[in-house]
């Protein structure tokens, strides 16, 4: 028994076009997309602080032990502060690429980083230090964040963009 033979195009098909945007789509978009930005800039800001006041937490949480509880405690708190940087770091630069349509979004976020970084490490004029030199999990966190962005970016800006 034989089965009827069913017809093959030779002709490769062709893939919907889609419908230009009106005008006012396209001006939403573009608001979409800046407010996108502005929210990845102030989304930078806040992570840095977040993680500034978090070394120093961790740091003079670890300071006020002794022994072994110390070094144990201070592992802990390494491992979780540089989890947190990379994972929260990574979520930044997804939320960039996405929300602003661009590759090099990332930078909305990481430049934001950087600045509140190093103004982190002055001391004010009452003499508050937010990242002291002897702080190695604030450092640590540093480096976290840093090769973070440096590898996302360096991710979308090789990767090829998506076909609109």
């Amino acid at each position: 028994m034989t089965l009827p033979a069913v017809p093959v195009s030779t002709l490769p098909e062709q893939p919907p076009t889609a419908a230009t945007p009106s005008p006012a789509e396209r001006m939403l978009d573009r608001a979409l997309r800046v407010a996108g930005g502005v929210v990845t800039v102030w989304a930078g800001v806040l992570l840095a602080l977040l993680d500034l006041i978090f070394a120093t937490w961790a740091w003079e949480t670890v300071q006020g032990r002794s022994g072994g509880l110390r070094a144990l405690l201070g592992v802990g708190l390494v491992a979780a502060g540089v989890v947190a940087v990379v994972a929260t770091t990574v979520l930044l630069g997804r939320f960039a690429h996405r929300s602003t349509g661009t590759r090099w979004a990332v930078v909305l976020g990481a430049l934001p980083w950087f600045l509140v970084i190093v103004v982190g490490g002055f001391r004010t004029v009452e003499g508050d230090l937010a990242l002291a030199g002897d702080n190695v999990l604030g450092l640590a966190l540093i480096v976290a964040g840093a090769v973070t962005f440096a590898v996302l970016g360096f991710r979308h800006l090789v990767t090829p963009p998506d076909a609109r």
